[in-house]
């Protein structure tokens, strides 16, 4: 119940700040488990993913750092959220993630692993891949704008609405058969495949430190499915 009640003001509070505009969302998994990839620019980024899914088995992580906040701690509660320490091996958390995606849970990640205070894409982490890869199951890349924590500030200190994007580009699941390489270079790998199509489906100023990798400019150039936001 708890929950709900949570959702229902988060879907509230979004309706009253934001106009919406969903791109690609054609393109989500018929899989009932799978993993959603997105960049990450602003605080509005976890809530969003409430909005945009109607599921009570959503699987957030959350920086260890909120734990310590009474208000933060008690909603990561309300909504399952997993804590998880950014900055070292959090086997714990990680194999808590694991085991509720594979009993068909949906893993939101942002896989920079902290909001980009300049709303480019950083360099990814390869912790949230490794559980997608490990569990098998498909990732959903999407690419938000307009949830900027700057942006935020100035827009509503100036009474106007939000106008977020949320693009979803073609789902896919990473090779299994590839486990026997080194697990390192692999899922490194992994992460710039993910984080390229997160970066095609953002305007070319957004694409960050992805802006000039091969993979990118393979995948902007095919155009299968992708397209310029």
């Amino acid at each position: 119940m708890a929950y709900k009640i949570v959702r229902y003001f988060i879907r509230l509070i979004f309706h009253l700040i934001a106009r919406i505009e969903f791109v690609g969302f054609e393109n989500m998994p018929a899989a009932k488990s799978y993993v959603i990839a997105s960049n990450h620019i602003g605080r509005l980024d976890a809530a969003l993913v409430y909005y945009v899914l109607d599921r009570p088995d959503i699987i957030l992580l959350i920086a260890e750092k909120y734990r310590q906040n009474f208000f933060w701690r008690w909603l990561a509660k309300q909504v399952n959220g997993i804590f998880i320490d950014r900055f070292n091996p959090d086997i714990r958390a990680l194999r808590q993630a694991l085991k509720r995606l594979q009993n068909g849970g949906v893993l939101a990640i942002a896989p920079e692993g902290t909001r980009s205070k300049t709303g480019v894409l950083i360099e990814a982490k390869p912790g949230g891949i490794y559980l997608a890869w490990k569990a098998g199951v498909p990732i959903l890349p999407v690419a938000v704008t307009g949830t900027e924590d700057t942006v935020v500030a100035d827009r509503l200190k100036h009474f106007k609405r939000l106008h977020i994007k949320v693009t979803a580009g073609p789902s896919f699941t990473l090779p299994q058969e590839a486990r026997g390489r080194n697990r390192e270079a692999l899922l490194q790998e992994y992460t710039d495949e993910v984080m390229c199509r997160i970066a095609a489906l953002l305007p070319e100023e957004k694409r960050g430190v992805y802006r000039g990798h091969p993979r990118l400019k393979e995948l902007l150039v095919s155009r299968i499915q992708y397209f310029n936001p």
